[in-house]
């Protein structure tokens, strides 16, 4: 459980870090932020699985360059099912989503599965 807080927590940031260096994200509070990550969470869980397969085609003759589209529209549809999160278009979802994921792989390093700080030695 605790896991899944620290990870969501890591989430908000990336998504906060992204709304602070891309002209075309705007989050409205703290609150709408940490809204943002669990839907974020949850819409990658159960939506971009059957996407991905749907679009498995797709993906292939592209050799996989499609899953950034998947995932900037995904970055969208989060911030259309939310009032408070706004991405103006799709060169800014494209950027927003580079960057959860950039702040995500960076907290990865820090953070273990359990959810605790670890130091690999």
């Amino acid at each position: 459980m605790r896991g899944i807080v620290v990870r969501t927590l890591i989430i908000a940031a990336g998504i906060g870090v992204a709304s602070w260096l891309i002209p075309g994200i705007t989050v409205a509070g703290p609150g709408t932020l940490i809204l943002a990550a669990i839907v974020m969470g949850l819409v990658n869980a159960f939506v971009r699985p059957l996407i991905v397969l749907l679009t498995l085609p797709l993906t292939i003759l592209t050799l996989g360059l499609f899953l950034l589209v998947i995932n900037a529209a995904l970055f969208g549809l989060v911030a259309y099912m939310l009032d408070g999160f706004v991405v103006a278009g799709a060169m800014s979802a494209m950027l927003g989503w580079l960057v959860v994921v950039f702040v995500s792989w960076v907290a990865g390093w820090f953070i273990g599965p359990s959810g605790r700080y670890e130091i690999i030695r």
